[in-house]
């Protein structure tokens, strides 16, 4: 075991035999000692100032995503909820350390991981074995422990739209049983295996949750070791296999350390660090079939659909194929944002050939619309590159051997926690970073497992939620009008915040104005526009606020243009002829319409396109006779 090994499981003993931190000497000066009567709302001036102070290293407000951020320090008991100029808005308080997924909730709870103490038996980076809900005023609502001398909650956490919660569990194996599941006795240097799984727990009452689902890494193993074992195959035919004979030393095997989870395909990402991988499975099984090979959805059980990052695992690629380096945080893109879908990665980068750098990977998995992941047996697992990282440039160069994750934001901006120093920054596609901001708690050591920004209209933000422009009115103006003449049109819509808006003509032709604005909340906006050809148009309008949110587009208001007849009378010069029509510059300009009658005066000239056939003269001088219009400005 390495020296830095050692030294981070001292320090993890350390921490967790404190229980409560909060009177530690890890704590900032000004927090030594909490009284009994102490509350969270009454500090969070001084540490506000403290994270503008010394925290926030760069902010562009122009090119970052408006939002909240949320973030846990590990070895901390206070979690923190920042908005971008780096102020604190809302804290919560644990009496425990060791806080990794941590998250805040639609309906405005926190749920956290943390370590109620320190468990022998399970003696590895990333333990919890507690996890905690807490509501938006720091009120412990619900709390939840596994943690004995068989199985320990670990790292990550995924809450499910049906409340269930998703839970990484480690699970103990005897050297006997490790043996039995085909491991070459030479590979095991320890008296014990940890192999991992997943639990999926209904809450139910104030400190206690049901096991409704399960699946275990223990149940998809296959080796080419020991012929006498059922699971005995050709690794390289199997990749929805796991191969339990890779030379890890490393009780805590697998050491996976992140899970997400994808609703419309039901299925689940697992990031496997010591494997260098990602993987995916079936969610939508029964616990019976997530234990064999069969049923589900995708009809595999709860064997693997896919995975990604080093196909050495299973036999299909060598060093030059390995794109993942104790990876952390797979997931997929939301929905909304840029690349939703896509997969993205935290790729820490230890152990890589040309250096020692962390990226950030997105690449695109060959899925099809139902689910099914496309493989040509023998080969990787595609894609052979990412679409888009961050990192590989020499000045993008970052590093964080452990911990960390990435976030792809509603605007396209990607969110970066380089976890081992508690730096995050924010950059965007063309690679620029645009905030940044390093945490200060504890003064000591300020590692964070992964962070979040929650955008201003996200429902789980309690007093802080900013609502979004209600829909505008459907557009008034001209229903009917012809080619070649503007037509200005009106406008509505309210603000819930009262904030002033800027408004987006889309005119159903191709051509969307830039934002027209600003307007005060609740008056009229006005736009006008030319068709230049005949049809049937729909003209929509979209209001967005100073924080970026977005209306939903009006209703349409239907347009039809038809072409337009007019007598043109004029001294002209530079005509030409495109195609069907003639356009030409005329020094001054009469127009007459006749039905009904009226008549436009251009003593400043006009830029004149018209149709090839018409009734008159039009010189490379003169212009008079019947024309039809397909555009005058």
């Amino acid at each position: 075991m390495s020296l830095e090994k050692l030294l981070l499981m001292l320090l993890l003993f350390i921490f967790l035999n404190h229980g409560n931190l909060a009177e530690s000497n890890l704590m900032t000066s000004d927090h030594d000692y909490l009284p009994t009567s102490y509350s969270i709302y009454e500090d969070k001036k001084s540490y506000s100032n403290q994270s503008i102070s010394d925290a926030l290293d760069l902010y562009s407000p122009n090119d970052s995503f408006p939002g909240y951020t949320l973030f846990a320090p590990e070895y901390y008991t206070l979690t923190f909820l920042i908005d971008n100029d780096g102020n604190i808005v809302n804290m919560w308080k644990s009496k425990y350390a060791q806080a990794l997924g941590t998250y805040l909730l639609e309906n405005g709870n926190l749920i956290r991981a943390c370590s109620p103490f320190n468990n022998p038996y399970f003696p590895f980076g990333g333990v919890t074995g507690r996890l905690e809900v807490f509501d938006w005023n720091n009120t412990l609502i619900w709390e939840y422990e596994r943690s004995t001398n068989k199985y320990c909650l670990h790292h990550d956490v995924e809450v499910l739209s049906n409340g269930n919660i998703l839970l990484l569990s480690w699970e103990i194996k005897s050297v006997e049983e490790t043996i039995s599941a085909g491991r070459n006795p030479d590979l095991i240097p320890w008296n014990y295996f940890v192999s991992d799984s997943i639990i999926e727990i209904q809450p139910t009452g104030p400190n206690s949750g049901r096991i409704v689902w399960e699946w275990h890494v223990w149940d998809h193993l296959i080796q080419d070791y020991d012929s006498t074992k059922n699971n005995y195959g050709i690794v390289s035919q199997h990749p929805e296999l796991i191969d339990i004979n890779l030379e890890i030393n490393d009780p805590d095997y697998f050491h996976i350390n992140s899970i997400d989870y994808n609703p419309d395909l039901d299925q689940i990402m697992l990031t496997v660090r010591n494997y260098n991988e990602i993987w995916i499975i079936d969610h939508d099984t029964t616990t019976e079939e997530a234990a064999g090979h069969t049923g589900g959805r995708y009809g595999k059980g709860g064997d693997l659909l896919y995975r990604w990052g080093n196909p050495q695992t299973y036999r299909a690629g060598t060093e030059e194929d390995q794109k993942l380096f104790r990876p952390h945080d797979g997931q997929w893109i939301e929905e909304g944002c840029p690349g939703e879908g896509n997969i993205l990665v935290f790729n820490n980068g230890l152990y890589r050939s040309d250096g020692l750098y962390s990226t950030i990977e997105e690449f695109i998995p060959p899925v099809d619309e139902n689910g099914y992941y496309r493989y040509t047996p023998g080969l990787p697992y595609g894609p052979e590159n990412s679409i888009w990282s961050y990192g590989n440039d020499r000045e993008e160069r970052f590093f964080s051997e452990l911990l960390s994750g990435a976030q792809r934001l509603p605007n396209g901006n990607t969110l970066i926690c380089e976890g081992k120093k508690g730096h995050f920054f924010e950059v965007t596609m063309d690679k620029e970073i645009v905030w940044e901001y390093t945490n200060p708690y504890p003064s000591t050591i300020n590692d964070v497992f992964k962070i979040r920004r929650y955008p201003l209209n996200y429902s789980g933000l309690g007093p802080l939620q900013q609502y979004n422009p209600i829909k505008p009115v459907k557009p008034e103006g001209p229903t009917n009008g012809e080619s070649g003449i503007y037509y200005t049109y009106y406008c509505t819509t309210r603000d819930p915040n009262n904030e002033n808006l800027y408004y987006t003509f889309d005119w159903g032709d191709g051509k969307i104005d830039k934002l027209i604005g600003p307007i005060p909340s609740g008056e009229r906006v006005s736009a006008s526009h030319m068709w230049e050809t005949n049809g049937t148009y729909k003209i929509r309008v979209k209001a967005v606020n100073k924080y970026g949110l977005e209306s939903s587009w009006s209703d349409p208001l239907q347009v039809n243009i038809t072409t337009s007849i007019a007598w043109l009378f004029g001294k002209i010069s530079d005509k030409n002829r495109m195609g069907n029509n003639i356009s030409f510059w005329a020094d001054y300009l009469y127009v007459f319409s006749f039905h009904p009658f009226s008549y436009t005066y251009y003593p400043n000239g006009a830029y004149v396109i018209v149709d090839v056939n018409y009734v008159g003269i039009l010189t490379n001088r003169f212009v008079a006779g019947k024309f039809y219009i397909r555009s005058i400005r």
